[in-house]
């Protein structure tokens, strides 16, 4: 019974870690589409293989750009496809939070 609950605790905590939400405020929204209006990159066309919404690990062909913003407090990069600027979480290359 006790490996049961271990077992049942551990998979709740796993479903748990992989299921965070990135919270952005308002004043993030601003400081971030300031930066990117700024910054004018190149939109990027997204594979037809791919979809765009939260989770979505992006291959190495899809440039990202750095999001420099010191008044951001988190380090993320991003990019623009669709007149969407879509965070993406450097390490793992995932789709973290997408600004319509």
């Amino acid at each position: 019974m006790r490996r049961i609950l271990l077992t049942a605790a551990a998979a709740a905590f796993a479903g748990t870690a992989m299921a965070q939400t990135v919270v952005i405020t308002p004043e993030q929204e601003t400081v971030i589409r300031e930066y990117v209006v700024t910054h004018q990159p190149q939109p990027v066309e997204m594979p037809p293989e791919l979809t765009l919404e939260v989770g979505t690990p992006l291959p190495e062909a899809i440039e990202l750009q750095p999001l420099d913003a010191p008044d951001l407090g988190v380090q993320y990069r991003y990019f623009v496809v669709d007149g969407r600027t879509v965070l993406v979480e450097p390490q793992t290359r995932e789709i973290v939070y997408i600004l319509e």
